[in-house]
């Protein structure tokens, strides 16, 4: 019985021992790796900080500490000329005429309502920067927030918590809610992580008055539901502070080519999120014991069905099935069912979603977007009412680029024109990374194959677009 214990104690410690070996055998770690920066916001400088103009006033100091501690160090330094942290490169958010790692406002002068915009975890306030401009345009005060532990450098994200973030949406929505007056309608745009933290604080606005509450969210590529495997990333994390173990507090290393979004990502930030989807799930549960759900505002969920970041049906069964209020919506991005693709799919992701569209009635709208046909390109819309479970086909007007086999987790808020993402830049000038979907041997580029092949933008923008100003005006869905 002890040889045996022995054995597969030591068959753990060969596997620990061999994984650790693995992950120490990375690419190196960089200033933008290891670099502290203090003057970042933490719930414990709450008291220091009393608004959203005293949170802006710190990001001032820590966009100087950046430039000090890793700018004017790295420049020095013969690293590869693609890369953010070196001034004056096309990676380089700095040399562009805004940086968009940094919160904005877009004020006009009588608003209409307020939106105020949640990026991603490792994003930046870039990557809602379309729906921002469009808000602004037709007349809303909007908001872009730049959450704690990004924008910066990677190593921004190896100690923040998900509670810094979610203090920082809350001096947000209380500047955008004071800036706009209590008769006009404040909206929650979440994006990933971000759409996550909109639904905390719709569900902590329930419990505390001194929260405004949003009139409605908008969720894109919700990150509702994470990888139980995330459970982990906390002891994995532990390691990385034995010295010479520093590589452990990294899932992935990488070259920072994108000015926007961090290539390197820190265990902490999966741990972080798979703790905010737990703190979530534990909110509704106790809502719906105490005063039911029917005051939750009303949400419009936005997703591709292939997604590999997140767990799209979380979305269902983690949030919309538990919501007793009206007009809530659901809209899903099929993947491209042309006949020349689906031999090669290795899983459908229709599968996890085939009950759903089966149901006889449901608690929401539906709207399904697949292709007309197996032999065709061209977009229809498969609608659900809410009300009676009755089903409608509509065209589109849309139809599948060529080439393009699905969306993805990282597309949806980008439109096709986007300058960094998209597949026609509407400025010509900077780095394009949505265009470079190019072929040859492997092992030359600096970017993986699998980044190459995601999908960065969204073809069917100019529809979400749409269906999101439809849904804020209160138009039905059925």
């Amino acid at each position: 019985m002890r040889a045996a214990l022995y054995t597969v104690l030591g068959s753990l410690l060969g596997a620990v021992s061999l994984y650790i070996y693995i992950m120490n055998s990375r690419p190196d770690l960089h200033p933008w790796h290891t670099v502290k920066l203090d003057r970042e916001y933490t719930i414990e400088k709450q008291d220091g900080i009393a608004s959203f103009d005293d949170y802006l006033a710190l990001e001032e100091t820590l966009f100087h500490q950046l430039q000090t501690d890793i700018y004017d160090t790295v420049s020095t330094q013969p690293y590869r000329a693609l890369n953010r942290f070196v001034e004056g490169n096309l990676a380089d958010p700095g040399s562009y005429q805004k940086n968009w790692n940094r919160s904005f406002i877009m004020a006009p002068d009588r608003p209409r309502g307020g939106v105020l915009l949640l990026h991603g975890l490792s994003d930046s306030p870039y990557s809602l920067r379309a729906l921002a401009k469009e808000y602004y345009r037709q007349g809303y005060y909007v908001l872009g927030l730049r959450m704690p532990g990004h924008g910066t450098a990677p190593s921004g994200l190896v100690d923040v918590s998900w509670q810094d973030i979610a203090a920082a949406v809350k001096l947000a929505a209380d500047h955008v809610s004071r800036r706009i007056g209590p008769q006009r309608p404040l909206y929650l745009f979440g994006y990933s992580m971000g759409a996550a933290q909109a639904v905390n604080y719709a569900l902590d606005a329930l419990k505390d008055e001194n929260l405004r509450q949003a009139d409605a969210l908008v969720l894109i590529s919700p990150a509702i539901g994470v990888s139980g495997v995330a459970a982990l990333a906390v002891w994995q994390a532990r390691l990385a502070a034995i010295p010479g173990l520093e590589k452990l507090a990294w899932n992935d290393i990488g070259p920072e080519y994108d000015p926007y979004k961090y290539t390197s990502f820190a265990v902490n930030a999966g741990d972080l999120m798979y703790r905010l989807t737990l703190v979530i799930d534990s909110k509704i549960e106790a809502l719906q014991a105490s005063i039911g759900t029917s005051a939750f505002p009303r949400t419009l969920a936005l997703l591709s069905l292939a997604d590999a970041t997140v767990s799209t049906h979380a979305v269902v069964t983690h949030l919309l099935d538990k919501l007793d209020n009206t007009g809530n919506e659901l809209v899903l991005f099929d993947i491209n069912r042309d006949d020349a693709l689906v031999p090669f799919l290795r899983n459908d992701p229709i599968e996890d979603y085939r009950r759903l569209l089966e149901r006889s009635r449901l608690g929401f709208g539906l709207t399904f977007l697949t292709n007309e046909s197996a032999g065709s390109s061209v977009v229809v819309e498969h609608r659900w009412s809410r009300i009676d479970g009755a089903r409608m086909i509509e065209d589109t007007g849309m139809a599948w680029p060529a080439n393009v086999y699905s969306l993805s987790h990282v597309a949806l808020p980008f439109p096709p024109e986007d300058s960094l993402y998209g597949s026609g830049a509407e400025d010509e000038d900077g780095l394009h990374i949505g265009r470079l979907a190019t072929k040859g041997e492997r092992g030359i580029l600096n970017i993986s194959a699998s980044e190459m092949l995601r999908m960065r933008y969204n073809p069917f923008y100019s529809n979400m677009q749409q269906r999101i100003t439809d849904f804020l005006a209160g138009i039905p869905a059925d």
